[in-house]
């Protein structure tokens, strides 16, 4: 499969680097130097795309893989409130979008403990629900995708809960306490408070090989695939 890589930060190194490793060849990588020289012809070299650059980038990038005819897994969280324009290019386009807050398998497997937990704890008004998420120094966007998706499927399950907020500890809310530390790859705990116990579940990740592993799952997935589609469709 050959791969044009969006992005050349730790995780496009991360997805090149694996990707060579599982016989996958790296075609094209596309970042601030070269974005705005690059062409069709360019694009055409490759297969599927993935892309793990900037929130204020991702857009302009999926809409040049949509023009090119060429897939995209599209790693980059923090654009999620331009969707439904996205969704709309996609069909237009006839194009090829997978999209997700995380790639680790393991994280996935998370997200689908997280709400069948939340579910059993919705009549159980005696327990507070809160988050705690940690990430390295250069994360760009807080909370993180990942925590976000976390909190919208507390909120779909548990009734007494409206939003989330970094700010507010309201009993209407899912509070997120967000830290950025070190190198951390991320780390996400999930609480539940009673005066009489608590119960935690937590997902941590020790490097970005998960991530990157799930990528190229991903566009191994997409390859020949029209449509729009999530780790759903793989799990």
């Amino acid at each position: 499969m050959k791969i044009a890589l969006f992005g050349y930060g730790k995780m496009g190194k991360e997805i090149e680097t694996l990707a060579t490793k599982n016989n996958h060849e790296i075609v094209l990588i596309v970042d601030s130097t070269n974005s705005d020289l690059l062409t069709s012809s360019d694009l055409n070299k490759a297969d599927v795309a993935i892309e793990f650059s900037r929130p204020d980038a991702v857009i302009s990038n999926i809409k040049t893989c949509f023009n090119a005819n060429l897939p995209i897994v599209v790693g980059t969280t923090g654009w999620q409130d331009n969707f439904k324009s996205v969704e709309k290019l996609c069909k237009q386009k006839k194009g090829s979008l997978f999209y997700a807050s995380n790639f680790s398998l393991g994280v996935n497997l998370f997200f689908k403990v997280n709400t069948y937990l939340a579910e059993l704890m919705n009549k159980y008004e005696d327990y507070e629900v809160s988050m705690e998420e940690i990430h390295h120094l250069h994360k760009l966007d807080k909370p993180s995708g990942t925590a976000i998706t976390l909190a919208n499927k507390i909120i779909d399950k548990i009734d007494r809960k409206k939003n989330w907020s970094i700010l507010n500890k309201n009993k209407d809310t899912v509070f997120i306490k967000d830290i950025r530390e070190g190198s951390v790859s991320g780390t996400h705990i999930i609480k539940y408070n009673s005066t009489i116990d608590d119960i935690e579940i937590m997902h941590k990740a020790h490097n970005r090989k998960g991530f990157a592993q799930g990528a190229i799952i991903a566009a191994e997935f997409l390859k020949d695939k029209k449509g729009i589609y999530t780790m759903n469709d793989i799990i």
